[in-house]
């Protein structure tokens, strides 16, 4: 079935509505029909294009296991109705073999994201820096005080926490989500609880931020004591980073899903890509109602 914006879909829809005013087909035989078309499988994909009006966010491709000419196909049927497309969990090869054959691309190696667009890709909305030394120059804060509703809104803004510099691929995949939903982002690298005068040390950027996104593996306490120090949402995000009892992260999960602190919601094990797709649909609500 050719794309719904052209000529011989038109034709058929006028086909199949006649079809159905004359009895010959029911209504639910035809809003079947037009709904298969608009899912319509190509290579074993079978992209979801409505996904944007529905939840804002066009469809991300979970690129592990799929090939490029898979992710390719994926990718061309989604950027008819969007801009830019996300694949996640991709590694370097097939992220080669695809990025040759769109025009603008952008991919991060240690989050394994690739950006696929129909024009150039930002990718300045999110800056880094190590807790280990905080006398070192950090980039200016995003906002030193509130803004008075006649100098308009700020842009929403996340902080990505990461507890230790093993736990950075999962932050990095959270701040490309981040910067592909067009949020920005700043991270605090290393700054877990077997040294917390770091996280102190950082407390002025944390608290700026309107969600933040923790990151942590070991027994995750990071998470519960950014809790109890923030008025905003904290989601905390798990690895499988850890020594045998930490069990490839479930001893992290169920401590942070345990957590003491009353901010603190948790997604799955490795989960960057949830963690950073959350605080981008806090970040968006908070854009829209203006609060």
């Amino acid at each position: 079935m050719k794309p719904e914006s052209s000529p011989e879909f038109s034709q058929q829809v006028a086909a199949w509505t006649a079809e159905a005013a004359a009895g010959t087909i029911s209504w639910i035989e035809f809003a079947e029909r037009v709904l298969a078309a608009q899912l319509s499988s190509e290579g074993g994909v079978m992209a979801d294009r409505d996904r944007q009006r529905r939840c804002r966010f066009p469809e991300v491709i979970f690129g592990q296991s799929k090939t490029a000419e898979q992710i390719e196909i994926a990718a061309r049927r989604l950027l008819l109705d969007t801009e830019e497309v996300l694949v996640t969990r991709v590694d370097r090869e097939i992220a080669a073999a695809v990025s040759g054959r769109f025009e603008h691309h952008f991919f991060h190696s240690r989050a394994r994201t690739l950006r696929l667009a129909q024009r150039p890709i930002e990718n300045e909305r999110n800056f880094t820096f190590s807790a280990k030394n905080p006398s070192a120059d950090s980039p200016p804060l995003p906002r030193s005080e509130p803004l008075e509703a006649s100098q308009g809104l700020a842009e929403p803004l996340v902080g990505i926490l990461a507890a230790g510099t093993t736990d950075i691929a999962i932050a990095e995949e959270a701040a490309q989500t981040l910067a592909w939903m067009g949020f920005q982002s700043f991270q605090v690298i290393d700054c877990g609880v077997a040294g917390p005068f770091r996280l102190l040390a950082k407390l002025d950027w944390i608290r700026r931020a309107d969600v933040l996104v923790v990151v942590a593996g070991m027994e995750g306490a990071l998470a519960s004591v950014v809790g109890g120090l923030v008025s905003v949402p904290v989601i905390a995000v798990p690895t499988s980073i850890g020594y045998g009892a930490n069990l490839q992260g479930i001893t992290t999960m169920l401590s942070m899903l345990s957590s003491c602190a009353a901010g603190v919601t948790t997604v799955n094990i490795d989960g960057g890509f949830k963690g950073g797709y959350v605080a981008g649909l806090i970040c968006r609500r908070i854009k829209e109602r203006g609060c």
